[in-house]
């Protein structure tokens, strides 16, 4: 007689008493008790035998990584990562529980049941698998698994959602012409920038340079088009075929086109043609949609992009994706679900935004109903900024979405051109066309975010949202079909908090240093002042005088601010070198009301 020893596990011992007590583990069987989720349990409930449905299935614990819970190493994500969380959390905290990996053991016992693990969310402490039913009986088994729940499947709004190809041939006087320092031609894409006055910040040398954009789509087919031959990329990956490459392996011509439309009306630069508000900035491109016949869009393919470009240190992120419903026999979210805290894609984006990323989303292209909201998943989060789209006129669109939320908030946030939108071609490398979405009006937007964060790096998402709204064109009486309007890039940069007055004179630095052509000069008054900023070489000789003129106080919102293009006080261009810049200011009431006198160090390149 031999002696057989057996070492079980937790998660074995359910299946092992199951067999000794000779119970058939059937797929109607429920060993865990209460872990499968109400939605799911109603897919079930109708599902046949063979049939596949894709679940979150969460995990009680991570493993052995709980021994480093209360002192999560900073290594988990990047520097930049951590930078950009400095921002809105203190040291001690920066990194978290959420930033741990999920258990790989875990993740091995549940493959072992399942027909396939699709993502890992280490925010969530989930993976999201497809299995049959009586898989998931079995993996409800497991002592580790906390609950089973059906995973949102969702498709992009086509109403409204669409390229029209442009062949036209106009002579360049007829162009609308960049008529700044910059000497940009931006085709017939100046339309939708300067209804944003994004060119008056393009006159400042901004144009999103060291800001990190994540751009998540359904793939990018054409990324050799013209109009991306300076596209700075950092990183791609592809969630739904699991590549670097993000340009879909399906040749049909819809895969990856909608990402080229998008990407191109955000960082496209080609003078003539198409300019984007941040042509400048580095890119993180993620593949997050399916376009396969009838295949939803499923949301574990977003949220595993965002946990990895947050991790890379991304700054904004534009995402034109949205719920309309899940593929039949699924259970549908309804609008009531649109509460900012039901879908797990709109708790990830609020979670982002909690880590120091600017979540910007389409708001949708479900149009209006009066008893009820039409938003898109995620834009119905308190913390996404969800964008809603204008004609060419500035009057909305009848396809754009509107709020409110079910608790109550206002949405979309603002709103910018998506109505003869240019874009790139996708299928043409050097052909341009227009197209029109809330698609379209979000890059924009995100674009525009990005010129913010240049000019004010330590901005954190929520104080860029509010410059966003208190500077847009209803920002004194915002509604639920236009939010509080259409964003204004300047003013936005320059927008001081509310109740914040200057309490002192305050010089910034200047943006962008070092600078080509033009730089912008920010300084603050607490009074009513005599002022004088002058430009001086290095040995203290006066350039330019660009202010002499007694200034009022600086408003609540808005910081004074003043171009230097570079010129001397005849007009002639200096030479490129280090310079200073002086701000001096004497209270009007005289000394006695106070003076201030500070000097900064600026560069000119060219």
């Amino acid at each position: 007689m031999s002696l057989v020893l057996r070492v079980f596990t937790k998660s074995t011992v359910p299946i092992f008493l199951a067999t000794l007590c000779g119970i058939a583990l059937t797929s109607s069987t429920v060993i865990g008790g209460g872990k499968i989720g109400e939605r799911l349990q109603h897919v079930l409930d109708v599902m046949r035998a063979h049939d596949q449905v894709a679940v979150w299935v969460y995990f009680t614990d991570k493993g052995t990584h709980e021994l480093i819970k209360s002192s999560v190493p900073f290594d988990v994500v990047s520097e930049r990562a951590i930078r950009r969380r400095r921002k809105v959390r203190p040291l001690r905290q920066v990194v978290d529980y959420t930033d741990l990996p999920v258990e790989e053991t875990y993740v091995h016992q549940i493959a072992s049941r399942v027909k396939k693990v699709r993502q890992r969310s280490k925010w969530f402490n989930t993976i999201s698998v497809s299995a049959t039913r009586a898989q998931i009986a079995d993996v409800e088994m497991f002592t580790f698994v906390k609950r089973i729940e059906l995973l949102a499947q969702f498709k992009r709004g086509q109403k409204g959602d669409e390229f029209v190809r442009s062949d036209m041939t106009e002579p360049p006087s007829a162009l609308p012409r960049g008529n700044s320092p910059t000497g940009i031609d931006y085709g017939l894409s100046f339309d939708q920038l300067s209804m944003i006055n994004v060119p008056a910040v393009h006159n400042t040398g901004n144009f999103g340079q060291g800001v990190i954009v994540g751009v998540f789509d359904n793939g990018f087919r054409l990324l050799n088009h013209e109009v991306f031959d300076s596209l700075n990329i950092l990183a791609t990956y592809d969630f739904v075929d699991h590549k670097e490459s993000v340009k879909p392996s399906n040749p049909s011509g819809g895969f990856g086109a909608h990402g080229i439309l998008t990407l191109s009306q955000i960082a496209g630069y080609k003078p003539g043609q198409l300019i984007g508000p941040a042509f400048e900035a580095t890119y993180i491109l993620a593949r997050t949609e399916n376009d396969s016949s009838e295949t939803p869009i499923e949301e574990d393919n977003w949220v595993a992009a965002i946990e990895w470009a947050e991790s890379l240190g991304v700054d904004v992120t534009s995402t034109s994706l949205g719920y309309l419903n899940y593929e039949p026999p699924h259970s549908s979210w309804s609008w009531e679900d649109m509460d900012g805290n039901t879908t797990v894609i709109t708790r990830a984006a609020d979670l982002a935004v909690s880590k120091g990323v600017v979540v910007v989303n389409s708001a949708g292209n479900n149009g209006f109903n009066p008893t009820r909201n039409t938003l898109n998943a995620p834009a119905d989060g308190d913390s996404v900024l969800a964008v809603g789209a204008v004609n060419s006129n500035g009057s909305r669109s009848d396809f754009s979405s509107v709020g409110p939320t079910v608790d109550g908030r206002l949405k979309p946030d603002v709103m910018a051109q998506g109505r003869s939108v240019r874009a790139a071609s996708p299928s043409d490398t050097t052909a341009y066309g227009f197209t029109q979405g809330t698609s379209h009006s979000c890059p924009l937007i995100a674009g525009v975010v990005a010129l913010i964060l240049h000019a004010n790096p330590d901005a954190t998402p929520m104080q860029v949202v509010n410059a966003l709204r208190m500077t847009a064109t209803q920002a004194h009486s915002p509604d639920n079909l236009n939010g509080w309007g259409i964003v204004d890039a300047l003013a936005s940069i320059n927008y001081r908090e509310p109740g914040i007055p200057p309490s002192s004179y305050t010089l910034a630095q200047n943006f962008p240093n070092p600078f080509n052509s033009t730089t912008m000069i920010r300084y603050d008054l607490p009074q009513a002042s005599i002022v004088t900023l002058k430009i001086f070489d290095l040995l203290g000789r006066e350039v330019r005088t660009l202010v002499n003129d007694l200034q009022p106080t600086s408003t609540l919102s808005i910081s004074h601010s003043v171009i230097w293009d570079g010129a001397d006080n005849t007009g002639r261009v200096v030479a490129s070198g280090v310079y200073f810049y002086r701000l001096s200011a004497t209270s009007a009431r005289g000394k006695a009301g106070g003076t201030f006198s500070e000097s900064k160090k600026l560069m000119l390149v060219k």
